[in-house]
């Protein structure tokens, strides 16, 4: 297909993931100081007179500069309130996000303008520089960037299925984790352009699939701060309490053409994943175990869709994979299995475990004054027999894999995310969760803006894309098929340079 481009303007007022939200896992700080690493809680749940006691973090700590090839880094910590709309009480819940700044090597003391990354997820942290290269190095040429850690993620007071262990009930969880989301995000961002700008002055962000969420929270609710917005694959939907089933019906049908044109390429495994559905519905209790204590089972099988259908690269990666589904048979007559190998790459592939935050508020994000209800499963349901394993390897079909979907039964096969079952459940029913965007703020943004939406996009649908980008004032859009959602992974410097060039004029509109 040829590379679909061009140049829109609207006048009036879409990621990795994968990872994708969306997710994309960081490809290339922090630590709560509250009394001593552990998880803040509410007076609820901790009235301790000692913690109580504590002193007050200092609200912004830098840490030394340091060196990987061509770049120069440090960190820098910040004191933030968990609950942005209490935050003056001494007592008050206060946690860490870290944000760390990136720098041309020599350029420490340059008086660069900011720029702030928001990477993809929910809950995935910011990549870690290991050199110059990509989009970070681009951006250096005349930028200062800041890599933030989203509140929950990386070193800003990571949510693990550990730590969250330390807050025992379901409902205190939830009560904890709702403090999680874009407008806590982009009230941590201002936070930190206060403490850290010279005089306050605004800053440019570029978000990436999630990030573009919380750019767009930014443009609604602290415009002032924005001197610019560069979006990649990162529209959400606007306009309704939950548009979350809006998003999963879109997303069901991109996931459908992306397996079609995966098993076009690839079709001696259509009987390769029914042998393995096959197998997985005969063993015993529907699956078998993996190695981190979960289990595979036939739908939990196709979440292989979720990094192997939408980013580049990824249609290989899971041929590869499924070439070492099986253990050879050394023994004649040894029962057939599936391979440790296998069974481990699958582990590592699905990652919930590591940032559970994807899992539990991956719905939620979607949420205003509604709840999801679990829509992903919902539409899954709604697909009938398209979408079911074990139907279409009955029938001769080739296995549909699913995509950016989280599913109630991730909770039940994802070791890690046992704990969690409860509080999952409960977010899946909650309500009252708060605005997210204000369309008439959009309607009349001044702050420029401009965006590369992917055409063929599997996590954030291109005609919902169009949609939002309608809403938004003067955004300038990038429509592209050169790139799937991972287009800043894959061609970094220039999508950057393209976007730059839009905003600063010297892409004509048309």
């Amino acid at each position: 297909m040829a590379v679909v481009t061009s140049f829109l303007r609207c006048t009036t007022a879409a990621a990795l993931a994968l990872h994708h939200h969306h997710h994309q896992p960081a490809l290339l700080a922090v630590r709560l100081r509250f009394p001593r690493h552990r998880i803040p809680t509410s007076r609820a749940m901790s009235s301790s007179p000692a913690a109580d006691a504590a002193p007050a973090p200092a609200p912004h700590q830098a840490g030394p500069w340091y060196a990987v090839p061509d770049l120069s880094l440090r960190g820098h910590r910040f004191a933030v309130p968990l609950d942005h709309s209490s935050p003056g009480s001494p007592s008050a819940p206060r946690i860490t996000v870290f944000g760390r700044e990136v720098v041309a090597a020599g350029k420490e003391e340059a008086p660069l303008p900011y720029l702030v990354y928001l990477q993809g997820g929910p809950g995935y942290e910011s990549p870690r520089p290991t050199e110059a290269s990509g989009w970070v190095k681009k951006a250096c040429e005349e930028y200062r960037v800041l890599l933030l850690d989203q509140r929950g993620t990386g070193l800003s007071t990571p949510l693990t299925t550990s730590s969250l262990s330390q807050i025992t009930s379901a409902a205190e969880q939830v009560e904890y984790l709702k403090h999680f989301r874009a407008d806590n995000i982009v009230k941590d961002a201002e936070f930190i352009r206060r403490h850290l700008v010279p005089d306050a002055k605004p800053w440019t962000i570029l978000g990436q699939s999630y990030g573009g969420f919380c750019a767009v929270t930014y443009l609604s609710f602290a415009p002032e701060g924005l001197k610019a917005v560069l979006l990649t694959g990162g529209l959400p939907p606007l306009g309704k309490p939950c548009t979350a089933e809006t998003v999963y019906r879109a997303c069901f049908k991109q996931v459908q053409q992306q397996n079609e044109k995966y098993y076009k390429r690839f079709p001696q495994d259509i009987q390769v994943v029914h042998e393995v559905v096959r197998y997985l519905s005969e063993s015993e209790g529907g699956g078998v175990l993996l190695p981190s204590g979960g289990r595979l089972t036939p739908k939990m099988l196709q979440c292989l869709g979720l990094w192997g259908l939408g980013f580049s690269g990824g249609f290989e990666r899971l041929h590869y994979l499924l070439e070492r589904v099986w253990d050879p048979v050394l023994v004649p007559g040894a029962k057939k299995n599936i391979s440790y190998y296998f069974l481990k790459e699958f582990d590592m592939w699905v990652g919930f475990d590591q940032n559970p935050l994807y899992a539990l508020l991956h719905e939620s994000i979607y949420c205003e004054g509604s709840s999801s209800k679990w829509s992903a499963d919902k539409i899954f349901n709604e697909n009938g027999s398209l979408f079911d394993p074990v139907k279409a390897t009955e029938e001769g079909r080739p296995v549909y894999l699913t995509g950016e979907m989280v599913f109630p039964c991730f909770f039940d096969e994802i070791n890690a995310l046992r704990p969690l079952k409860e509080a999952a459940h409960l977010l899946a029913e909650k309500e009252d969760w708060p605005p997210l965007y204000d369309i008439s703020v959009l309607n009349n943004n001044k702050v420029p803006v401009a965006a590369a939406v992917y055409y063929e996009d599997m996590y954030v649908n291109f005609n919902i894309a169009k949609e939002t980008a309608s809403q938004i004032a003067g955004i300038r859009l990038w429509v592209t098929n050169e790139y799937p959602h991972s287009g800043l992974r894959d061609g970094g410097p220039h999508v950057f340079e393209h976007l730059m060039g839009l905003l600063k004029g010297k892409r004509p509109l048309f």
